[in-house]
């Protein structure tokens, strides 16, 4: 493969964990913000209208920022009927075509994201409760976030065809990020 191509994938990659990993504090994040909630409705007995409402949000940023991430690492859902049984090459084909249908998906979503975008500008949108926060900023990083997935999608696919012409991409070295990301993936895998 070209090293523009080599470039691309690793910047995308790159950038796919570190959004991620963003995305895995804003659980804490959220947390914290129910906690507040509960706190100050039951405790104090005064509550916090904007508290529900503001982690929605955080769990909607939460798996738009992480889908990029899980495409990158394959740890998304699959049925393993066949795939498991192909060869490298034949897991390769399956992965390339799976890839162009969910960059057509892909694609029609971030036509939708960036029309609901822009009528939420035109529009002033704003949530009716009574916070009533603007639509914008979580339609923006939903944008965003959609970009960063057909950015990651393309990726898999320069990765496939490498792997079909005999050149894979080598993995990349075990950065900090890549350990904390491992780590905390393996933690949330072990039974408690």
């Amino acid at each position: 493969m070209p090293n523009v191509i080599r470039s691309y994938v690793k910047t995308i990659d790159r950038l796919s964990d570190y959004v991620g990993l963003v995305a895995m504090y804003l659980i804490f994040l959220m947390v914290a913000v129910l906690l507040l909630d509960a706190v100050t409705r039951n405790v104090i007995d005064i509550p916090l209208h904007w508290c529900v409402e503001f982690a929605q949000f955080t769990l909607a940023a939460y798996y738009f920022m992480g889908g990029a991430l899980t495409l990158k690492n394959d740890q998304h859902v699959r049925m393993d009927l066949f795939y498991e049984k192909l060869s490298v090459r034949g897991k390769a084909w399956l992965d390339l075509v799976t890839s162009a249908c969910l960059l057509f998906y892909l694609v029609v979503l971030l036509l939708g994201s960036v029309s609901s975008l822009g009528y939420a500008i035109e529009t002033g949108e704003r949530r009716f409760s009574m916070w009533n926060p603007s639509m914008i900023p979580i339609k923006v990083l939903m944008v965003s976030c959609v970009v960063l997935m057909v950015l990651q999608a393309i990726s898999i696919i320069f990765k496939q065809i490498a792997i079909l012409r005999g050149d894979p991409f080598e993995p990349p070295a075990s950065s900090t990020l890549t350990k904390i990301l491992e780590t905390s993936t393996r933690r949330a895998a072990e039974p408690t």
